[in-house]
């Protein structure tokens, strides 16, 4: 059975058509597919902001300014942000693929945390919640198995990873790692 829908803001970053377009040329890259669109999610990745604004992580998405990391268009960016009040804020039409994590934007489902630890969002009771609430609409929603609910950190070990770019394939993030996320799909 499906879990109801968690309440969502809708605050969308800009993602005109010059973005489709720089996301449809990332994906020819790194995939080797000429698309904009998420069609079929397998993954769920939780990430950390490591920042404590949920405005300014929103500014950094919608600025769509090259990546800092691999300096290239579109700009980083997250389905869902969750901010310290525990509101769910949809930032991207699950239509469209996100650049939140090398390797599985094609396939994968993003979600901030605005935090600088795993151990302070774990600590917000109203973070925690509002964050299973919606990784389990989302689970349900897309058929979603529990174990591809991932920390970014985790990445490199999804069965979807698959990175066409030799300087990328071992690429990822130390946010939420598996000592974390074994507590947060217990907690699922």
């Amino acid at each position: 059975m499906l879990a109801a829908a968690p309440p969502i803001v809708h605050d969308p970053i800009p993602f005109p058509a010059a973005r489709i377009e720089q996301m449809r040329a990332y994906s020819r890259r790194h995939y080797g597919r000429y698309r904009a669109k998420l069609t079929d999610p397998k993954v769920i990745v939780e990430h950390l902001t490591a920042n404590t604004s949920y405005s300014a992580t929103w500014s950094t998405f919608a600025s769509n300014a090259p990546d800092p990391e691999i300096g290239e268009h579109p700009g980083t960016c997250a389905h869902f942000v969750i901010d310290q009040q525990g509101r769910i804020h949809q930032l991207v039409s699950l239509k469209w693929m996100c650049r939140h994590t090398v390797g599985l934007n094609d396939v994968s489902i993003g979600i901030e945390h605005v935090g600088t630890s795993e151990a302070q969002v774990w600590a917000n009771r109203r973070m925690r919640r509002a964050s299973l609430r919606l990784t389990r609409w989302l689970m349900g929603r897309e058929h979603i198995t529990l174990r591809n609910v991932i920390g970014h950190n985790e990445s490199l070990r999804s069965p979807y990873h698959h990175e066409r770019v030799a300087r990328l394939r071992t690429q990822t993030h130390a946010d939420f790692p598996a000592r974390w996320m074994k507590r947060f799909r217990a907690a699922l």
